[in-house]
């Protein structure tokens, strides 16, 4: 038997297979190794370049208004705080003889808002802006030991492999996580609700200032391999990263938490705002009076709540928001269906009449921006299809194209079919055929789209027509709606009529 220690991948590689057939997909093998994180217990390296932050908030703010709209009040509190966090993070790594502030609470956001509002867009665009990585997750795959789903820990290992092994740049993340609402322990249950308490205390560890092992404790492969790397060296170096500067958004929808505010305001005898003075229709404007205690009667631990000093309401988006989205020359929806046709080197224009029909569809859907996508989509597919593979360079999406799609994309073709036909013609037979505006209505009429496109068919009708032509001396030819519904009998008619012309010159 062979005494040769096995290739740590190698082992990886079985255990996966071996716990699959065992336990199914819920149990996950990690990667061995992170590539490229240096190795040792510190988890900060001196000798790193230190990051430099000075944007401003203003400035930042300025640059969220270029992407997002409808979201002001928002986007003031998150360019904020967000660049207070980052600045100050790099004022204390250079200057490190200021003393530490034992008990810091970091300024960890709490986003609230329906879907579709652009939660998770800003933090992107902010997150890019400045440089650091960004790392999103589901509060929903998480659990309180981490054995199915995830541990909330895996997201601090992601922001190192977003880094590609830097630990440094990765301890000034930004950790991102959504459906934070999922995980409120539930009102109406009896007995504690132990696994939606569980992460929530879980993500307390890492939210404020933790050490945690790059290698994942339920990572069998991992422990494994430090073992051999003990038998081989007589020590294991551990790799770790420190959360106390990566800061964490949560946001979720809160759907029921209206409720709670409404009764809280609702009955309060006294103060400023009464049930006289709050009468909105627009479940964003009650948010807007969210306090501590809502949340913690929504389900979450006083603990949590304490983590997540920041709130921030966004706006549910209305008919006209969603058109000052498609309207925005930054929309990443109408730059995002522009590069499709681009691809095909078709150059994709839209009126404004057919951005406002878009977002009156649109918000039809109730869930925001993401519904500009799908009616986008579900419009432009059929022309995504055929257009390629035509030699229309430009597509204006109209208010009729919206309306009647399939009529347009119809005449498109046909107007495409009939120039190359008689490019083609005219290229290979030297004769000129000229089409009537009723032949290039009728052709989009009467193909059927599901088993041809309009140029097989007129390729099909045509493509013995240069005999009788040429035998008639013919250098152009008109076709009309007449020779597209009769095209056989014209043709033979060509042909009879060139036997009888050079029968008449032979007698003669």
């Amino acid at each position: 038997m062979s005494k040769d220690i096995p290739n740590p991948y190698d082992i990886q590689k079985d255990l996966k297979e071996f716990l699959s057939k065992k336990y199914g997909e819920q149990v996950v093998v990690d990667n061995p190794d992170i590539e490229g994180a240096k190795e040792g217990v510190q988890t900060e390296d001196k000798s790193k370049k230190s990051l430099d932050f000075n944007l401003k908030p203003i400035e930042l703010e300025q640059y969220l208004k270029n992407y997002i709209v409808g979201q002001d009040e928002a986007i003031a509190v998150i360019a904020t705080k967000i660049c207070t966090h980052f600045n100050r993070m790099s004022f204390e790594e250079k200057n490190p003889e200021h003393e530490k502030i034992l008990g810091n609470i970091k300024g960890n956001v709490l986003l609230i808002g329906p879907t579709g509002v652009g939660k998770t867009y800003i933090i992107k665009l902010i997150a890019d802006k400045l440089g650091v990585p960004f790392v999103k997750g589901d509060a929903t795959k998480f659990t309180e030991t981490g054995y199915v789903g995830g541990d909330v820990e895996d997201l601090v290992r992601e922001l190192v492999r977003e880094t590609n092994g830097d630990i440094h740049l990765a301890e000034f993340g930004i950790i991102y996580l959504d459906e934070i609402d999922k995980i409120a322990s539930s009102t109406n249950t009896y007995g504690p609700d132990v696994s939606r308490t569980g992460v929530q205390r879980n993500l307390l560890k890492v939210m404020e200032e933790s050490e945690v092992d790059l290698k994942n404790p339920m990572d069998i492969a991992s422990q494994m391999e430090a073992v051999m790397q003990a038998q081989r060296t007589g020590k294991v170096e551990r790799k770790k990263i420190n959360t106390r500067n990566i800061l964490f958004i949560m946001s979720g929808a809160f759907q029921d938490l209206v409720n709670i505010i409404k009764k809280r305001l609702n009955t309060q005898p006294l103060g400023f705002i009464t049930k006289e003075t709050v009468n909105y229709t627009s479940d964003s404007n009650w948010l807007r009076h969210v306090n501590r205690q809502d949340l913690i009667e929504f389900g979450f631990e006083s603990e949590f709540v304490g983590r997540l000093p920041v709130f921030s309401i966004l706006n549910e988006l209305t008919e006209d928001g969603l058109y000052e989205i498609l309207k925005n020359p930054k929309s990443s929806v109408i730059l995002g269906k522009k590069r499709d046709f681009l691809a095909y080197d078709i150059n994709l224009e839209f009126t404004d009449s057919a951005l406002r029909l878009i977002s009156k569809e649109a918000i039809k859907d109730k869930i925001g921006a993401r519904s500009l996508v799908s009616v986008c989509e579900k419009i432009l597919i059929r022309f995504e299809k055929f257009l390629p593979s035509t030699r229309i360079k430009k597509l204006n999406v109209t208010e009729e194209l919206i309306t009647n799609p399939d009529q347009i994309l119809k005449h498109l073709l046909a107007e495409d079919a009939v120039l190359h036909i008689a490019d083609d013609f005219l290229k290979e037979h030297g004769i000129a055929l000229n089409f009537t505006e009723s032949a290039i209505e009728h052709i989009s009429s009467i193909v059927d789209m599901s088993s041809t496109t309009p140029y097989k068919f007129l390729h099909k009708i045509l493509k013995n027509y240069e005999y009788g032509l040429k035998l008639l001396g013919l250098s152009e030819f008109n076709i009309d709606k007449d020779l597209i519904d009769n095209w056989q009998e014209y043709l033979d008619n060509l042909i009879k009529k060139a036997y009888e012309s050079n029968n008449k010159k032979k007698m003669s």
